[in-house]
């Protein structure tokens, strides 16, 4: 039985003088949280840039973590009733005070119950260097945040930022915590439950067991808020592991509502409305929560404007916008990568079709099948050259090098389904299809995703 509690609780772009998003894979040291850290990481960001995508499992069974979930299981009495509660680990929205001295807002009864809501997380992955002499690899590590959205008996589960996790060979969350020893205990490792590139989210989880007992009992289930009643002009606080020194907290208003926002991610340009704001949002905190004035979260923190002629402009999703997506990613099965030779193949070769292609030729996004493999897995699965992949194993693929990443998850042998789009009588028609994955042997790694 899943357990609900309702609480109060680096990569980036740079902006093209031109007009447009332009992504920036930041490779800059930021260290897993201390309590007592000293110095600083990475170098003052170019002048005229935006930071886009800041830096920012439960098995199969539901989650209950947002009210949305609980909503559609229960009926809205079940999200009401878990809001009342006031228990260890959970309690109701905390309401900023305003300070009759003055027209700033107290935020200090929101940070103290939504603080346990919000993680640290850092990224350690390898990145590819082109140079005159060849490509080689480096290790690399950024930071980024999480919120918890969800718990049961095995699991706590956290959504962020696509891109704070994209590429990672580890995963490591940090929890805040008062207690002796905090900072290497509360270190743990995390792995992937589902992604959704094309809304920048991601669901991750930690074993319950990893837990310290007295950091599991401060960790508090972010409440969910509705983003689609927020006014311009409303009071928001955000709170997130800016710049990898450790969680922190800045305030603001809402500035503007449904503003369109393209950016590039792993190669691909995603186009969302998010909620503008002028709470400072900085490079790590990508990831972390938008509160509303009653403690509640309203949006997930990803992208900052940054100009020495522009000040204040930083956006989140709204929560209201992704709640059903963030459920489905909660109730797919938690996977660690795989052993290189163990990784399972499609057979195929493929090129991206990206949101702009999408919209001048008519073609749905995803990865347009260019070559097969004959006897690999996408032959003996029925695939066609020119079918488009849309979905692998329910997760939306939006371009070659993310169906590659995913793939990571899964071994030679697995039998999943692929959904493809394919062109019959001058329209694209929707197959899903059971495919069972080949291995590098069988397909040609040198060809191969």
């Amino acid at each position: 039985m899943y357990e609900e509690l309702n609480n109060n609780t680096g990569s980036g772009s740079y902006y093209d003088t031109n007009g447009g998003y332009v992504h920036y894979d930041s490779q800059s040291q930021m260290k897993q949280p201390k309590k007592k850290k000293k110095g600083g990481f990475g170098r003052t960001i170019a002048k005229c840039t935006v930071l886009a995508l800041v830096f920012g499992s439960v098995s199969s069974g539901a989650f209950m973590g947002t009210n949305y979930i609980g909503k559609q299981m229960f009926g809205d009495a079940v999200a009401v009733e878990g809001a009342e509660e006031n228990k260890a680990g959970e309690g109701t929205p905390t309401t900023a005070v305003a300070n009759n001295s003055s027209d700033v807002y107290d935020v200090s009864d929101i940070v103290q119950n939504c603080m346990p809501s919000v993680v640290s997380i850092t990224n350690m992955g390898t990145t590819e260097f082109r140079t005159f002499f060849g490509t080689y690899e480096q290790e690399s590590q950024s930071s980024g945040s999480g919120i918890v959205i969800g718990r049961n008996d095995t699991e706590i589960v956290i959504v962020t930022n696509n891109h704070v996790i994209s590429g990672a060979k580890e995963i490591s969350v940090y929890f805040n915590s008062d207690g002796e020893d905090a900072d290497e205990n509360n270190v743990i490792s995390a792995k992937v439950k589902g992604t959704d590139p094309a809304k920048d989210l991601a669901v991750i989880a930690v074993q319950v067991k990893d837990i310290p007992k007295e950091t599991l009992d401060m960790i508090k289930i972010a409440a969910i808020g509705d983003s689609s009643t927020l006014k311009v002009g409303e009071p928001v606080v955000a709170i997130g592991n800016a710049y990898g020194y450790g969680l922190s907290v800045t305030s603001g208003i809402v500035s503007a509502l449904n503003r369109e926002v393209s950016v590039t991610s792993d190669g691909q340009t995603i186009t969302n409305r998010l909620i503008q704001t002028d709470a400072a949002i900085n490079p790590g905190n990508s990831g972390g929560a938008l509160l509303n004035s009653k403690g509640e979260l309203i949006g997930i923190n990803s992208v900052k404007f940054i100009s020495e002629d522009v000040e204040g402009m930083g956006y989140a999703i709204p929560i209201s916008d992704v709640e059903s997506i963030i459920g489905d990613l909660m109730n797919k099965v938690t996977r660690d990568q795989v052993k290189e030779s163990d990784k399972g193949y499609l057979g195929i070769n493929g090129v991206d079709v990206t949101t702009d292609a999408s919209k001048s030729y008519g073609m749905p996004e995803g990865v347009y099948i260019t070559t097969i493999t004959e006897g690999g897995a996408a032959d003996q699965a029925g695939l066609r050259k020119g079918d488009i992949i849309t979905k692998l194993d329910g997760t939306r693929i939006t371009g070659y090098a993310q169906l590659g990443d995913t793939l990571r998850y899964y071994e030679a042998g697995e039998t999943i389904s692929i959904t493809v789009q394919r062109l019959e009588d001058a329209e694209y028609t929707e197959k899903v299809m059971d495919i069972t994955l080949s291995s590098g042997t069988q397909v040609g790694v040198e060809n191969e995703e």
